[in-house]
């Protein structure tokens, strides 16, 4: 029955989301309390549904229910626990049930966090429940989880190693935070051009947080797993797949500051719009590169071109709808309010053409090798020389801006006196620069600048909480965010510029040397793990003739899936990392041993942390804000 119920819970889904669309719009008329009431409650109901059917699901797994075809396709007996619930979401028709369980999370929260019953979010709730709507017919008629097997197996074909990890068993989950979350956003946008009501930024405001913060946690997370999993030393290739959940991040950024402006000085209303559903347009538009199949990629698991095209309808229905609904209704819409060229709104105007031209670059290198496939059926690859000439130029010019939007007041600023204020950066700059040139080699000009530029951010984000000291929590959250971004920044340069590699074939007893370390081989043993046969290797880090430490890297064979995996051993200082490989077995006890030293790595998932913990502190205090604004009284229902 674990099968039917799930399958029933999502068809009550299904119908309580069309209530809630209908509701919605209708409430979001004058008057109609009672439609809102509806709307609120279908939210509530349809989130109660989708837990239901997620959870039934998830009990197929750990039970290990090989009746449902999902289940004997993407699990195993002898999995660990925690891999047969995270196999839930490691195929497609799991993946797109969390989507729509984030998605029924957001419109309860929609629906409870409201103070009253106001016609915005009402309208924000018609969006939400027609978006629940496709996506749950999409399950039901392309991609449904709840298929039986007939007869049923007596084992499972296993889950894709490289997904055995519990980097990949929270990075989907969090992304799907940040992507669904934008749908809010997207839903209160769409609201505002309907019943032109203001105030949608500040409704809006906790969930483009909410967003961005599982955004910005997503990614690193994505990056630290294909930095310590897949063996190459890296941790960013600007693979498709990647580049799907950065562009949603940039102009998740961008309507951050755009909504700020909004509700500080009403400037930017129709811009912010448009970024609000640029934004979720992003999100779908990954969505479609993860699970379309139209490119390869060791992130991109369990697709299906056949289901591909319905994602593009869904894409271009809900991207068509939007913008069809914002030209119908711009001539009504109101301008935003005047500012001096000189004023922190110029100054997020400027943050907001470098964030989208970012993205822009992003976008045309993630698609035009697709589009080009498609048109001449010829294949290219578009790597890091081409991000290199296009995206970092951007970035590093948005970065040298970032630090006097907070030192210029809104409407009217003093250049002069914000340039005087941010000396004290400027001079930590210098000793950046000044530092790599002195002590570090090679000394390449693009390394000096990263390191000025980012010694520039951190410095000024310093004085800003210095600025800002007793004030409240939420009062710190950009500075640390713009903090944050300078130690990424760190990281980042220290990996490409300074990193060092070794690649070795040892005998037992032979040693190597990679930067700074002496490495002795001791061998491979054969280990046996829950699921897995492991050859593991025994390196000696020697100091002095010594052993100081000893790492111990593996290639790991799944039986059942009949691949084989690295597992790395990294040894950091929190400064520097030591990374190993295991490689190829050359016959007579030799391997082929791979060795990095990554200088600065660390602090990449550092600032990634730093960012987030800013982005937390400016939620916890919109929630507080919101929590003291007063509640509307109930109104009758009609």
């Amino acid at each position: 029955m674990t099968g039917e119920l799930g399958q029933l819970a999502l068809c009550f889904a299904l119908a309580l989301s069309l209530v809630m669309a209908a509701a919605g719009f209708f409430g979001a008329r004058a008057d109609a309390h009672a439609a809102r009431s509806i709307a609120n409650g279908a939210a509530m109901g349809l989130l109660v549904f989708v837990v239901l059917a997620f959870a039934t699901l998830t009990y197929a797994f750990v039970v290990s229910d090989f009746s449902i075809a999902l289940v004997a396709n993407h699990s195993h007996t002898l999995k660990p626990m925690i891999y047969k619930i995270s196999g839930v979401w490691g195929n497609h028709e799991g993946s797109m049930l969390l989507w729509v369980l984030v998605l029924a999370i957001y419109a309860g929260l929609v629906a409870g966090l409201q103070r009253g019953g106001e016609r915005l979010t009402s309208g924000a709730l018609g969006i939400q429940g027609l978006l629940a709507a496709a996506f749950i017919l999409f399950i039901l008629f392309t991609s449904n989880p709840f298929v039986r097997l007939d007869p049923m197996p007596f084992e499972g074909a296993g889950l894709t190693p490289l997904l055995q990890d519990i980097g990949l068993a929270v990075h989907p989950p969090m992304l799907y935070a940040g992507y669904v979350g934008l749908s809010a956003s997207f839903a209160y946008a769409a609201a505002a051009l309907m019943v032109g009501e203001e105030g949608w930024a500040r409704a809006a405001r906790p969930f483009m947080l909410i967003a961005w913060i599982s955004l910005t946690c997503g990614i690193a997370l994505g990056s630290w797993w294909a930095y310590y999993e897949l063996g190459w030393g890296g941790f960013w290739f600007w693979d498709p797949v990647e580049n799907a959940s950065l562009m949603p991040w940039l102009i998740a950024t961008a309507l951050l500051h755009s909504a700020l402006a909004t509700e500080k000085s009403g400037a930017f209303r129709t811009w912010t719009l448009l970024l609000a559903i640029a934004g979720f347009s992003m999100s779908l538009i990954g969505t479609f590169l993860v699970r379309s199949g139209v490119l390869s990629s060791v992130h991109a698991f369990a697709s299906d071109p056949t289901r591909g095209f319905f994602i593009m309808i869904l894409i271009a229905l809900a991207i068509g709808g939007a913008l069809a609904l914002f030209a119908w209704r711009a001539p009504t819409l109101q301008g935003g309010a005047a500012f001096d060229p000189v004023s922190r709104e110029t100054s997020l105007v400027l943050n907001n053409v470098f964030l989208v031209a970012a993205c822009a670059c992003v976008f045309v290198g993630t698609l035009y090798p697709l589009v080009l496939d498609a048109l001449t059926g010829t294949k290219i690859t578009v790597g890091p020389p081409y991000y290199a000439l296009t995206f970092a130029p951007i970035f590093f010019a948005l970065l040298l801006l970032v630090p006097f939007g907070p030192k210029l007041g809104w409407k009217r600023g003093d250049l002069k006196t914000a340039w005087r204020s941010l000396y004290p950066a400027l001079g930590l700059a210098g000793i950046a620069a000044v530092s790599v040139l002195a002590f570090v080699s090679p000394r390449g000009v693009a390394a000096t600048g990263a390191f000025a530029v980012a010694g520039w951010l951190i410095g000024a984000s310093i004085l800003d909480l210095r600025k800002r000291k007793g004030a409240r929590a939420s009062a710190f959250a950009a500075a640390l965010a713009h903090a944050g971004l300078g130690v990424t920044l760190l990281g980042v340069t220290g990996t490409a510029a300074w990193r060092s590699e070794a690649l070795q074939v040892l005998a037992p007893g032979q040693t190597m040397t990679v930067g700074p370390y002496t490495l002795r081989f001791d061998g491979v043993t054969q280990e046996k793990g829950p699921n897995y046969l492991a050859d593991r290797a025994h390196i000696a880090l020697m100091d002095g003739g010594k052993v100081k430490a000893m790492l111990e890297p593996e290639t790991r064979l799944y039986a059942a899936e009949g691949q084989a995996v690295s597992d790395t051993a990294i040894r950091t200082t929190g400064l520097r990392d030591l990374y190993l490989a295991l490689g190829d077995d050359r016959g007579q006890g030799r391997y082929a041993i791979r060795a990095y030293v990554s200088p600065l790595a660390p602090l990449i998932w550092l600032g990634a942390l730093v960012m987030a913990l800013g982005g937390m502190l400016s939620l916890g205090g919109r929630l507080r804000l919101r929590a003291r604004e007063p509640a509307s009284e109930p109104v009758a229902a009609e």
